[in-house]
């Protein structure tokens, strides 16, 4: 994924450098500093995210709001506009992400639902205007429910014992969670995200039990490394 990226933020670069050079040359007349050429750097990242990032409702989130800035600055919509038609596409995508999450699945949850069903409760980390550290070295690990709220949770997975399928439940509000796994295992995200959003920098693992990330980011971020 880093190198995707890398690729298409050098790609818009050179794009970028040789229009510059074509203007100063009068072989092209391309303003770049149009109406509203600061929303480009809430749309270009975002887009870039679509491609680079597992998760994808907080990148067409931003894609919205910065097209929605955009269409307001280029005087196609107003500003008085702008939430009414912006806060409605929001729900809209959200609802999108949950009917889609509904149909197939959410395998987090459907591997908490079943510990608790055997009577094993997971561990739960929770960090109100506070924080809190949770270490698992040596331990056999099946499933963890982790809350942050305007606060810090961190989750220290590297020297855990994971033998198959696990699951963690995240909730960061105005909060942030970092979960540190270890080598061999892949991670597998599915969240919903209002202002914020779960990064997975992990590396796929062919034929390696894998732990299943599942929550809801608002104004808060998760980080898996």
């Amino acid at each position: 994924m880093k190198k995707i990226n890398r690729i298409l933020w050098g790609i818009i670069l050179i794009a970028a450098g040789v229009i510059l050079a074509l203007n100063v040359f009068d072989i092209m007349n391309i303003d770049i500093f149009f109406d509203g050429w600061w929303t480009l750097f809430i749309i270009v990242p975002s887009a870039i995210g679509l491609f680079t990032e597992r998760e994808k409702t907080g990148n067409i989130i931003g894609i919205a709001i910065g097209v929605f800035l955009l269409l307001c600055c280029q005087d196609i919509l107003s500003f008085s506009m702008l939430w009414k038609l912006l806060v409605p596409a929001i729900i809209v995508i959200v609802g999108f992400k949950l009917v889609f999450t509904g149909i197939f699945g959410n395998k987090a949850n459907e591997i908490i639902k079943k510990l608790k069903s055997e009577g094993k409760e997971p561990r739960t980390g929770c960090a109100t205007f506070s924080g809190c550290d949770l270490n698992y070295d040596g331990e056999v690990f099946e499933g963890a429910e982790l809350t942050a709220a305007f606060g810090g949770v961190k989750c220290d997975l590297r020297n855990a014992i994971i033998d198959k399928d696990c699951a963690v439940q995240v909730s960061a509000i105005f909060g942030g969670i970092d979960i540190l796994v270890p080598d061999g295992v892949n991670v597998n995200v599915s969240s919903n995200c209002i202002f914020g959003g779960i990064s997975n920098k992990t590396a796929v693992h062919k034929e390696a039990p894998t732990i299943y990330v599942s929550g809801t980011c608002m104004f808060g971020g998760v980080e898996i490394k």
